[in-house]
């Protein structure tokens, strides 16, 4: 089962344990209490806030945008652009849904170079 057909909480849990990191210690390196992350690892209790999801994300070296994703989150930044523009984005994504992830970092590179 991959991580994206996996509970949060599940994916959180799973991945800790085989870094063969104790609750205890991740709970500490990430800012919570163990107590707290227990109940979010056994969805007990909904992810928690951008920034804890994002410290998880390093903790684990994860792209904090997927784990964001999965907890059903979208980043601050992210959010910020589209409700500058939301008709453009909304526009664009929709064009661009469907397209390989190759193609989408193309298409982000030729951003970048459009913007300069």
């Amino acid at each position: 089962m991959s991580s994206e057909d996996r509970s949060f909480g599940a994916t959180i849990r799973q991945l800790r344990g085989e870094k063969k990191i104790s609750l205890r210690k991740f709970a500490q390196k990430v800012g919570m209490s163990p107590t707290y992350l227990s109940k979010v690892e056994r969805d007990e209790f909904s992810p928690p806030s951008e920034e804890k999801i994002k410290a998880i994300a390093a903790a684990l070296s994860l792209d904090p945008d997927k784990l964001l994703a999965q907890a059903g989150r979208l980043s601050s930044d992210l959010k910020d652009i589209i409700r500058h523009q939301p008709r453009e984005m909304a526009t664009f994504l929709r064009a661009a849904h469907g397209l390989s992830a190759e193609e989408m970092q193309r298409l982000a590179e030729e951003a970048r170079r459009f913007k300069q």
